[in-house]
């Protein structure tokens, strides 16, 4: 009796063929797909990359234009968007202050810290009474903020540390307030 030859798994040869040409297209299929999956994490990650780039030309913009006013007394009053006029060495302070909030919230943003140590940070800047007139005073200022919004969020938090802050009675300021849990 004679053996006969069916090619793998008792196919024929052409059968054969075809099972490992299928194989060959499924795994070039799949492969395919995975490029494209990095190809879009990498096109994120690329846009991210912009945006944080942008944000921090932005901040560097920001900054040069509120030094600008604050060295020229005839810019400063162009700043002065309080509720109430407020003398020059004030609005001054208040430029300052908010020059080392938006630093702080920078840092955050571009993943130099965590939130719970952007916290830390705000816990640390927020024990100035300067501090916490300047945020009385920009009260309005975040009351345009989009409900829900990182900005608006991190705002809220500010607002209950210094709640805390006012409220605590200790000393030791840097273990006041509940710090967010990643």
């Amino acid at each position: 009796m004679a053996t006969q030859n069916l090619g793998a798994r008792g196919l024929g040869p052409a059968a054969a063929a075809g099972f490992a040409f299928a194989v060959g297209a499924l795994g070039a299929f799949v492969v395919e797909r995975r490029i494209s999956t990095v190809l879009r994490r990498l096109e994120r990650l690329e846009r991210e990359t912009e945006q944080r780039a942008a944000l921090i030309a932005y901040q560097r913009h920001n900054f040069d234009l509120v030094m600008k006013a604050a060295a020229d007394p005839t810019l400063l009053p162009v700043l002065n968007a309080y509720e109430e006029e407020l003398p020059t060495d004030r609005q001054r302070q208040y430029l300052f202050a908010n020059l080392l909030y938006t630093h702080v919230l920078q840092g955050y943003r571009v993943g130099v810290f965590s939130r719970a140590e952007l916290y830390g940070h705000l816990r640390g800047i927020f024990q100035s009474a300067l501090m916490r007139d300047y945020w009385a005073a920009t009260r309005h200022h975040r009351s345009s903020l989009k409900e829900g919004s990182e900005e608006s969020e991190i705002g809220k938090m500010v607002d209950a540390l210094i709640g805390d802050l006012e409220d605590a009675s200790t000393d030791e300021w840097w273990v006041v307030g509940e710090p967010p849990t990643e």
